[in-house]
């Protein structure tokens, strides 16, 4: 799920970077077939050409997710302007994702690039990207080797997507973690004496114990104990919680025992979790804004250091964590437990990488020269560029050691914090989407400063290692227990349910049950929460549950008979 944000209201933004271009050079074929490319060639090597003058185009990107629109004069968008003959001009999300998407299908056009949805594959909106990579795109394909069959559509042996996640090589260093947690605050770890708690239950009373002491924030603003999104497709925060507190990995909507995917909103391992809230709320201690308040809010009040707790995915939430650690309220910021029922249950929240299917870029139908866009997103795959879209620029951003290793002085350490120096000197939004290295580079060095393990500690701020020292821990996965490999056909919710089938319209149904009944049962008396978890699951009985089961498993033995030793 993926990717990763920030809080303004937003419209269309162009990139106006140094250079006045226009589209010359572009082909008017749609069929991958033009000779000519304003990008610079690249090969498989990594190595990218660029002393030669390069005819500029542009390339519209639509970005599914609210972003703040860098600066005009970007220096690493300039960087590849000047180089690559490319300026991007990208549009990010305003508002709700699939009203945007209807309303994109319904008008019949896109921009050259856009974020992945299912949807847009039976809208027949982007195309099939196989040919062009093996004819045009020699690093990309390189880098989807391994995961190559898995990037293809089950329906018809297509790939449409560029996974920007997951795709691993050489040696890895987990030292931050991204993925799904209960978070709580540093602060009331360490008024606790940096306990660890293993249940829902040892969590909600540490959280209790610091509202009941700390009503307000520190700058007098009132305390929220617990907070949660159920807004666009941001749900998972409010309905995937039950699935691992029973010690299950991410799969989504559903959980998978003995080779078998079943729902469990309606079921009892949910009411337990929702009960625990509906207590929260009758203390005072839940967000009441919680499900009404859309992605852009989240983030604010997060920003502010009001929010205890939560549980959420760390990408998902970073944007307004980033705020706090640029004010140096080191402490409102957040440490993720995998929490569970009760400890004979075993964690499963951290998984191992694992390709980010249908996320990405795809390239649409309206694209004027599929050549151009896929030779230039090759180009950004080599080495070169790869470390310029991560680190950044030597000497500017990252120094290298005489041991050949990147690192950071504080000063570059603080720009990089720094959420509006970096809308002048990185190109996060469109990075976020493109596909990616993850790992290390050929030369040892990690592909991002976070894994690497010297410059991961050394940023460190003194009360992240005061807190690692406390617990023994040298980076943020020792919370967690090590993942064992995925399964086969790991993880369900990438299962595409297909746009109208009786799967994803049952999907649909499920999910407006759920934000419709949910939010009632939280917010019920006590003694009224039963009643309302009855009205949920008698609701639940009028869909067609059975039709999303089937497909999901249905699609996982697929995986199973086709991903197998691939």
């Amino acid at each position: 799920m993926g990717v990763m944000k920030r809080k303004t209201l937003l419209t269309t933004m162009s990139l106006t970077l140094a250079l006045s271009l226009t589209l010359a050079g572009c082909s008017s074929s749609n069929n991958g077939n033009s000779n000519a490319s304003p990008v610079a060639s690249s090969n498989a090597a990594g190595s990218t050409n660029t002393s030669q003058k390069q005819e500029q185009i542009t390339i519209s990107a639509f970005i599914g997710a609210p972003n703040q629109a860098p600066t005009a004069d970007n220096r690493i968008y300039k960087k590849i302007q000047d180089e690559l003959g490319v300026k991007l001009n990208m549009e990010f999300l305003v508002g709700d994702l699939q009203q945007k998407l209807g309303v994109m299908i319904a008008g019949g056009e896109y921009p050259d690039l856009i974020t992945a949805d299912t949807k847009l594959v039976a809208a027949k909106a982007v195309i099939p990207l196989e040919d062009l990579i093996e004819q045009h795109a020699p690093n990309l394909k390189a880098h989807y080797a391994a995961v190559w069959n898995k990037m293809k559509d089950s329906s018809d042996g297509h790939i449409y997507w560029l996974p920007n996640y997951g795709v691993q090589q050489g040696e890895v260093h987990s030292n931050n973690y991204s993925g799904p947690a209960f978070w709580i605050q540093k602060d009331i770890l360490k008024e606790a004496g940096y306990p660890t708690p293993k249940t829902l239950d040892e969590y909600l009373t540490l959280i209790r114990n610091y509202a009941a002491k700390h009503p307000t924030t520190s700058d007098g603003q009132p305390t929220i104990g617990f907070t949660t999104l159920a807004f666009d497709w941001r749900t998972f925060g409010l309905l995937n919680a039950p699935e691992h507190l029973t010690g299950h990995p991410n799969d989504g909507g559903v959980v998978v025992d003995d080779g078998v995917a079943s729902v469990f909103a309606d079921k009892d391992i949910a009411k337990r979790y929702y009960k625990e809230l509906n207590g929260l709320y009758n203390e005072g201690l839940m967000d009441k804004e919680a499900f009404v308040q859309n992605y852009d809010q989240y983030l604010a009040k997060i920003s502010t250091g009001r929010v205890l707790g939560m549980f959420d995915q760390h990408w998902n939430f970073q944007a307004g964590e980033d705020t706090l650690v640029s004010q140096n309220k080191i402490g409102q910021t957040y440490v993720g437990f995998p929490l569970v029922y009760d400890t004979s249950i075993k964690d499963y929240y951290w998984d191992r990488a694992l390709p980010n299917l249908n996320n990405g870029f795809g390239i649409s139908k309206d694209a004027k020269d599929p050549v151009a866009i896929i030779k230039f997103l090759d180009a950004l795959m080599s080495e070169e560029w790869q470390k310029t879209l991560s680190w950044g620029e030597e000497g500017v951003d990252y120094m290298v050691g005489d041991d050949g290793k990147f690192y950071r002085t504080e000063e570059q350490r603080k720009q990089q914090q720094d959420p509006t120096w970096k809308l002048a000197n990185r190109a996060d939004a469109f990075y976020g989407a493109s596909p990616k290295m993850e790992g290390s580079y050929s030369d040892g060095n990690a592909t991002d400063a976070g894994s690497q393990p010297q410059e991961f500690y050394d940023s460190l701020k003194p009360e992240d290692k005061e807190l690692l020292d406390a617990y023994k821990f040298k980076t943020w996965t020792d919370f967690f227990s090590s993942p064992p490999e995925n399964r086969v056909d790991y993880p369900a919710w990438q299962v595409d349910l297909i746009d109208g089938s009786d799967a994803s319209v049952a999907n649909k149904k499920m999910t407006d049950s759920s934000l419709k009944f949910l939010p009632k049962a939280i917010m019920a008396k006590p003694e009224k929460f039963d009643a309302v978890w009855q009205e949920y699951v008698n609701d639940y009985k009028k869909i067609n549950v059975k039709a999303y089961e089937d497909r999901i498993n249905e699609q996982l033995q697929w995986r199973i008979q086709n991903w197998t030793s691939k």
